[in-house]
């Protein structure tokens, strides 16, 4: 009796299910734990930081382009010379064209954070396939030509996500520094600066959301994290860079 399909695309797919059988019974905990993990996940490569000794840092931003941060975000970033990785919504991206080809045009690298931002957990190959493709070309449309990572929404993958990006060459890219999300997240930029400095090391990402109009201390914040991380000695790099350096 055969116990996996014939074909190799087939017998991945049934090696995911038969996972997904196994974790099912071990509890919604054991599921989230695979969901929500910042450097693991079923198929294909994903980062959260890169193993270095350089003082080496990748500031990147996510979410927008939203008309309330996009161009204050981008004057900072060019007074303080910086390059930066923004992992733009396809959504957004259609909303405002203009304001991801502001992006490109800065020389900073462009990301993909799907269509919708919907979480991407349960969801069908069609559908990730439509969401990272569509937004793949609304990133080209900007003018920007380098190298495109993708970035769940919410860091949330399980399946159809990986598998898809595995298939295509594709890497995800999370982080390993965040510091303006959740229910303690800091009420002053100098607090957020100082919380985000403290726990950065050689090769961390560091996500920051600067886009929306309820974002103003993570923008005021943006400035004072470079300065602070050029007193000890970093340099700034973008994600495609600093994946260049991984040992």
């Amino acid at each position: 009796m055969r116990l996996f399909p014939r074909t190799p695309k087939a017998r991945r797919w049934a090696v995911a299910l038969l996972v997904v059988a196994v974790l099912v019974p071990v509890g919604a905990v054991g599921l989230t734990v695979v969901v929500n993990a910042r450097s693991f996940q079923l198929f294909g490569e994903i980062t959260h930081r890169v193993e270095t000794d350089a003082k080496v840092v990748a500031l990147t931003f996510d979410d927008g382009p939203d008309p309330a941060g996009t161009r204050p975000m981008l004057a900072v970033l060019a007074a303080k010379d910086v390059r930066g990785t923004f992992y733009l919504t396809g959504r957004e991206l259609s909303a405002h064209p203009e304001l991801g080809r502001a992006v490109a045009e800065a020389g900073h690298e462009i990301g993909n954070h799907s269509y919708s931002h919907e979480r991407m957990v349960f969801v069908t190959p069609g559908w990730v396939a439509e969401e990272v493709e569509e937004t793949d070309s609304l990133i080209r449309s900007t003018g920007y030509t380098g190298p495109i990572t993708f970035r769940p929404p919410h860091g949330k993958k399980l399946i159809a996500l990986p598998r898809y990006l595995a298939e295509h060459g594709r890497r995800t890219v999370t982080w390993d520094v965040e510091t303006d999300s959740g229910p303690d997240q800091p009420a002053s930029a100098d607090e957020l600066a100082r919380r985000t400095v403290e726990q950065v090391r050689p090769g961390s990402i560091v996500l920051l959301h600067g886009m929306y109009a309820g974002r103003g201390v993570t923008r005021d914040a943006i400035g004072p994290i470079i300065d602070l991380l050029r007193d000890r000695g970093y340099r700034f790099a973008t994600v495609s860079e600093l994946l260049a350096r991984a040992r």
